[in-house]
């Protein structure tokens, strides 16, 4: 089974940007911690300093939706929830490609 990319864009209004920032941090050593993550990462946008991504690995689909239907992703949602400007975008990716 090929590994599943997750990238997800969130735009939160610019006095929560770093409200965000700080519950990431504090959530993502237990996301990463999920079983079947491979890598977490988070970004944010070079011009739209309230505009994050994250950009994940997944051992397959399964193991996304499992997170996805937990407790875990329940509470770290509906707290970022509150403080988007705009209905967050999510792809789930498979590698087609690799030139290095």
């Amino acid at each position: 089974t090929p590994v599943i990319t997750r990238i997800v864009r969130m735009e939160f209004h610019p006095a929560h940007a770093d409200d965000f920032l700080a519950h990431f941090r504090g959530v993502a050593p237990h996301i990463r911690a999920f079983p079947g993550v491979r890598r977490l990462e988070l970004h944010r946008d070079v011009h739209q300093p309230n505009v994050f991504y994250t950009y994940s690995l997944w051992d397959c689909e399964d193991d996304l939706e499992a997170y996805r239907g937990s407790d875990l992703f329940k509470d770290a949602w509906q707290q970022a929830k509150s403080w988007f400007s705009e209905k967050p975008q999510a792809f789930s990716l498979q590698q087609e490609l690799v030139l290095a």
